[in-house]
């Protein structure tokens, strides 16, 4: 099963879930993890991607070698002004707040304040429940088996957000460090360790530690009166425009405003390894909870699928880290009403591609579009929800239990 994009701008893609054939060009390198367009090729796949899929406003940049060698914009930050979106735009970075905020911790490892594997009755001056924000779990002991390591790789049994609940009250769905189930509330949790061990608000730190160090002067994690003229509007799934939201409050699961060229300059550092011990930027990457859910979203819910496992699908500290044709591969995505976020990079080539889109129809288009950048990449898509643009039905209630392989294989027997 597959589908093909005719491409314009002299380009064709066949996507066949992760059998695209790759093409080399005068960007392009036989290094893994490569670019195999030249800038015609990409720039018409794009608008082409845009056009079918309806997606208003797109960022992107490449990294190569550590190294941001280009960041450019496609289509609108704000359709009815019809001004045109720029790398220096305003974007809501969504949960790639995470990935920052995974970062600073990790230098908070290494200077000792942090320890991974300690429990929070060890890192918090009082036992959980009796904070505000964590009281309704009082009546449940497996709080106290919460580490740190388990909140940054999503493994701590949190759901996402307590709001998900019938009665909106927080809950552990499973034990403590078996299962990836992916939770604002466990990095929020995370956030108020942090907060306490060093005295300083996440705001603060986030500044000196990631915003500073990578030269973001227009990133933020909260509004910024000097964004007011040149942020974007996201617009939903059915295209209405839904205003940028000016967030006060520092959240380390998701406040953070910034640009292309902010986030961009952010990875390329990561990638070249600024800032981290050798050992606390392997132990980012490396594989700590196998993923078993059909999808990422809802993953608490019940049911388990072996589908992923040709690619070692697994979260990392910050990252979602599997095996690809062109090595180890992490990603993160940042995702909201209005806004659709994407990083997926290649440690060992220190290679990238950095998508962000004021849209909530561009994860529609992110999977064709990095197969048509790097050739297969066994991206798990299905799992991500990252469905085709032409692809409806896998969108369809029930799609759920019949998984789609990230290389090329559909199953239909392995949720259950």
């Amino acid at each position: 099963m597959g589908m093909m994009l005719k491409l314009s701008a002299g380009a064709a893609l066949i996507v066949a879930f992760g059998c695209a054939k790759p093409h080399l060009s005068p960007m392009g390198t036989t290094k893994p993890g490569g670019i195999l367009l030249n800038i015609a090729q990409m720039d018409g796949t794009v608008r082409e991607l845009m056009k079918r899929a309806k997606v208003p406003g797109l960022a992107m940049a490449i990294i190569q070698d550590g190294v941001v060698v280009r960041a450019t914009t496609f289509g609108m930050a704000d359709q009815e002004k019809q001004r045109p979106l720029k790398p220096d735009t305003i974007m809501y970075g969504a949960s790639l707040t995470k990935a920052a905020f995974a970062y600073m911790t990790m230098q908070l490892v290494d200077e000792g304040v942090v320890d991974l594997d300690a429990p929070v009755t060890r890192l918090l001056k009082r036992p959980l429940p009796e904070y505000n924000e964590f009281a309704d779990l009082a009546q449940d002991e497996r709080w106290r088996r919460i580490t740190p390591r388990m909140l940054l790789s999503h493994s701590s049994g949190l759901l996402n957000w307590r709001w998900i609940n019938d009665d909106e009250k927080l809950d552990i769905k499973f034990e403590p460090g078996t299962r990836y189930v992916y939770s604002g509330e466990g990095i929020q949790l995370l956030q108020l360790i942090v907060e306490e061990r060093t005295g300083q608000s996440v705001q603060a730190l986030m500044q000196a530690r990631v915003f500073d160090r990578f030269h973001m002067k227009r990133t933020s994690m909260i509004w910024r009166d000097d964004f007011t003229d040149s942020t974007s509007i996201g617009y939903g799934i059915d295209g209405a425009a839904l205003p940028h939201k000016q967030r006060k409050t520092p959240r380390a699961a998701g406040s953070m405003d910034t640009t292309l060229a902010d986030y961009a300059s952010f990875v390329a550092g990561f990638l070249r390894g600024e800032g981290l011990s050798d050992s606390s930027r392997r132990e980012m990457q490396r594989a700590q909870t196998r993923i078993v859910s059909p999808q990422q979203f809802p993953s608490h819910f019940p049911g388990e699928t072996s589908v992923n496992d040709g690619i070692k699908l697994s979260c990392g500290l910050g990252w979602v880290v599997y095996e690809s044709p062109l090595g180890p591969a992490l990603f993160k995505e940042g995702n909201d009403d209005g806004t659709n976020n994407f990083v997926l990079a290649f440690p060992k080539s220190k290679t990238a591609v950095v998508l962000l889109s004021n849209s909530s129809r561009a994860d529609q288009i992110y999977f064709p579009l990095v197969e048509a950048l790097f050739g297969p990449t066994c991206l798990p898509w299905f799992w991500m929800g990252y469905i085709p643009f032409d692809r409806p039905e896998l969108r369809a209630p029930g799609a759920r239990a019949h998984p789609v392989a990230p290389c090329g294989e559909t199953v239909t027997s392995a949720a259950r």
